[in-house]
């Protein structure tokens, strides 16, 4: 997916990824009492924040990596019909790598 938004210093646009709504029993979760996610896949990163110097600090984080976050990190907005969050570098936990 292809997003619009291009995040201002070291913050990050992540699209978070649901889990599954059926639990392995069989038992069908409603929205009320499914967990909130904390994965999701980067769509877009800024730029990172300036040093006492003025130069760019790069992101640890890339487009396309699927990370861990806080909870309730973040800010959470509605882009085409989708929900995205946009979140500080510092509330991303860890990155995901695939085996």
């Amino acid at each position: 997916m292809s997003v619009n938004l291009k995040p201002l210093g070291s913050r990050v646009v992540v699209e978070p990824i649901e889990e599954e709504e059926v639990t392995a029993g069989g038992i069908v979760l409603p929205e009320t009492a499914k967990e909130k996610p904390q994965k999701g896949k980067v769509l877009s990163v800024g730029p990172g924040d300036r040093d006492e110097s003025g130069k760019r600090i790069p992101l640890d984080v890339n487009v396309g990596d699927t990370v861990l976050f806080a909870k309730y990190a973040g800010t959470e907005v509605k882009v085409e019909g989708k929900k995205l969050l946009i979140l500080r570098e510092s509330d991303i936990l860890a990155i995901i790598e695939s085996k």
